[in-house]
């Protein structure tokens, strides 16, 4: 029997160097996409595929994230006292009844590989999802918000095979990715094709596919033994990469594509990238940004 897919590791440890100077002070996962901040969109992305426990690896300084997902007894008191009913139902409606957030330390940046191992002894041999929050993953409009998501979770409940999300990219930028080998199949979005390898940043030339590899996975319970037995490599650092390469070999793993833009929202251009795609989806908004450009001349 498969067992579906209740929980989830975020890796939240990273310095966001990436966004300095402004998340000198801020976790760049608190920074806003829109309206929210960008974890938030994440755990809502897990929590609309089914996810009932999300766990986030962190560490010392990361502190406000978990206080954005614990309940504020003194703000949501005196927005209720001013009648603010809306914001108020905003600030209390950020995690549903029935979902947990817990938090586990990740002391030394190992690798994401080792951040996952952080979160074992919260899995309890179960399979997990594991989603990383820089990468925002926006649905077309025509269907249900975080369907990729959700369609990838299904995947496995169908299969009881690991799945990796992927997307087409353009092969110039091909060398920023890690790589779907399908060997030679044709992908669709949203089926789920086995995978011949997965290839590390390569050139274009020697790209096996166009499928960049792009920070969700849906993966069995196996992959945590297979973190503990890892060689870490320069730096000292555990890759999942590696695990998930010992996987194919023994179980096989399976690439999931999508078609949903995807927003690296951990660079400046992909945040604010995203912040234009969820903007312009309000029609208010998109009415500003429109009106914005003319008066500019962009």
């Amino acid at each position: 029997m498969i067992k579906p897919i209740k929980k989830a590791v975020i890796p939240v440890a990273g310095l966001g160097t990436r966004m300095l100077p402004a998340t000198k002070a801020i976790p760049k996962e608190l920074l806003p996409v829109y309206d929210r901040p960008i974890i938030e969109h994440v755990v809502k992305e897990a929590i609309a595929a089914g996810i009932t426990e999300i766990i986030l690896v962190t560490r010392s300084g990361k502190e406000a994230i978990e206080n954005h997902f614990d309940a504020h007894y003194e703000l949501e008191h005196r927005l209720e006292k001013k009648g603010k009913e809306t914001i108020l139902g905003t600030v209390k409606n950020i995690i549903p009844t029935g979902i947990t957030v817990t938090s586990v330390r990740q002391s030394d940046a190992l690798g994401l590989g080792h951040a996952v191992l952080c979160a074992k002894h919260l899995l309890n041999n179960e399979p997990f999802a594991v989603l990383l929050p820089d990468v925002l993953v926006l649905d077309q409009e025509s269907r249900a918000k975080n369907y990729s998501f959700a369609a990838m979770t299904g995947a496995w409940n169908e299969t009881g095979i690991g799945q990796v999300m992927v997307e087409q990219v353009s092969l110039d930028a091909i060398e920023n990715y890690g790589v779907a080998d399908l060997g030679g199949a044709p992908s669709q979005p949203f089926k789920s094709i086995p995978l011949k390898g997965l290839v590390e940043k390569p050139a274009p030339k020697d790209a096996p596919s166009n499928l960049a590899v792009l920070g969700r996975y849906i993966l069995p319970s196996k992959v945590l033994d297979l973190l503990e037995t890892t060689v870490a490599g320069v730096g000292g650092e555990i890759q999942l990469t590696d695990a998930l390469d010992e996987l194919l070999k023994h179980d096989g793993l399976n690439a999931f594509e999508t078609d949903a833009g995807i927003f690296d929202c951990g660079n400046k251009q992909g945040f604010l990238s995203a912040n234009l795609a969820v903007g312009m989806r309000d029609p208010d908004t998109r009415q500003l940004i429109k009106l914005l450009i003319e008066k500019s001349g962009w």
